[in-house]
């Protein structure tokens, strides 16, 4: 199979990502609550183990769209996209630490290690909007920690808005990844 092919299998199943995203910023507006009214330890607990239902809750979704829910059994991206999956969760644990230490770290931590997953993306899908993602988390993570900390507090909303955002766009890019495998 040509590396295009599967890039464009990944976008007509998945639907272009865009519920990825949408999922997240529910995830995350939940765990910037929990976080910010309720105890910082639940906050990020809601965010370690709210994100390991983001496939799953995307997969739901999918199949009360209609439509196909997964790869092929043997598609060559399929074991991308579980090891993508997996570094999540693993650089959490790094988060989860930071946070422990200064809570004002998680959720920047947490925006980088989640952004660079999305590197992946790019060609998983063959979609550059990724790469747009992933640089909008990573410089949101990285300017909160080393140059605007004051953006600390706030990050886990600021992340929230950011996939909703990217969820609407790449909702709308669904068209052109039809257009695309058509």
């Amino acid at each position: 199979m040509e590396v295009s092919q599967a890039e464009a299998d990944v976008r007509r199943i998945y639907r272009a990502g865009f519920l990825g995203p949408l999922v997240s910023a529910v995830i995350w507006a939940v765990a910037s609550a929990v976080f910010t009214w309720g105890s910082v330890t639940a906050g990020m607990a809601a965010l370690f183990f709210g994100g390991m239902l983001i496939f799953p809750l995307g997969t739901l979704l999918m199949k009360m769209l209609g439509g196909p829910i997964a790869l092929p059994k043997g598609h060559p991206s399929a074991a991308l996209a579980m090891q993508c999956a997996f570094t999540v969760p693993l650089g959490m644990l790094i988060a989860i630490a930071l946070g422990m230490y200064e809570p004002v770290f998680f959720f920047p931590s947490a925006l980088i290690i989640v952004g660079a997953h999305y590197l992946v993306f790019i060609s998983l899908y063959g979609m550059r909007i990724f790469a747009v993602l992933a640089g909008v988390l990573i410089l949101l993570g990285v300017s909160a920690l080393f140059v605007a900390p004051e953006l600390g507090g706030i990050s886990g909303w600021l992340g929230a808005a950011v996939f909703l955002l990217f969820g609407v766009l790449l909702f709308r890019a669904q068209e052109d990844a039809h257009a695309i495998v058509s």
